[in-house]
């Protein structure tokens, strides 16, 4: 799948993928399937990062499709999900260079990295689909079990809220944060560090420590597409 939103680009062995739609980074069909197009294509990398465009990491799933349709939009959230968990089980490190903004979406495909980069600035990042009236799914709940702190996960999930690079460090939806022109730079020497990580090794170690989460997804996910419902 050819998308000229979706960029890869190598350096010293780290496979970058760098989403810009020049606007907000909305992950829609397109732009999901080409995300695991390529992280197929980059496997044999030492690591991966996957950033941003400046201000935003990513907005979330694109409203035009939510709004066109119930099954549109579980069709595009169970791309998603693949998505997701592409990233979550993938046999390389993954490094998100959350370039600003990473709501909804967004901020799933950060849980679902093993390290994020911040940008310090006033950007939002969390899960506010409670806030615009929608339920949060059981995938996106279990992600934030591992990833998100127990102190700030009911008020992350249940609550809606969001939160600035500093406090999305708090909670977990961030490792660290760093000056705006150092996110991409400071991701990549973050990967470097990573890549003498055995490829199987990894494998092994994802399947032992996240196999239970990945199971508990995929067995649910038909049912929990069953209950999402687009708010009008």
């Amino acid at each position: 799948m050819e998308s000229t939103n979706v960029k890869v680009s190598y350096e010293n062995e780290i496979a970058i993928l760098e989403l810009d739609d020049g606007k907000a980074n909305a992950l829609g069909h397109d732009v999901i399937g080409s995300l695991v197009e390529k992280l197929e294509e980059v496997e044999d990398a030492g690591a991966v990062v996957i950033s941003g465009r400046p201000g935003k990491f990513s907005a979330g799933f694109d409203l035009a499709v939510m709004k066109s349709g119930e099954d549109a939009a579980r069709e595009m959230l169970r791309n998603g999900v693949e998505l997701f968990l592409k990233c979550y089980s993938f046999p390389r490190p993954i490094v998100a260079a959350c370039t600003g903004h990473a709501l909804a979406a967004g901020a799933i495909l950060l849980m679902s990295c093993d390290l994020r980069v911040g940008a310090k600035g006033e950007f939002k990042i969390g899960l506010p689909e409670l806030a615009i009236g929608m339920s949060l799914p059981l995938f996106a709940t279990e992600l934030a079990k591992d990833r998100i702190s127990k102190r700030h996960f009911t008020k992350a999930t249940a609550l809606g809220q969001t939160y600035d690079p500093q406090g999305a460090c708090d909670a977990g939806f961030l490792d660290e944060i760093v000056e705006t022109d150092e996110v991409l730079s400071t991701s990549i020497m973050r990967a470097e560090s990573l890549k003498s990580i055995g490829k199987t090794q990894l494998a092994l170690t994802r399947s032992t420590t996240r196999g239970e989460t990945i199971k508990k997804i995929n067995d649910s996910l038909e049912a929990d597409l069953s209950r999402f419902v687009v708010s009008q």
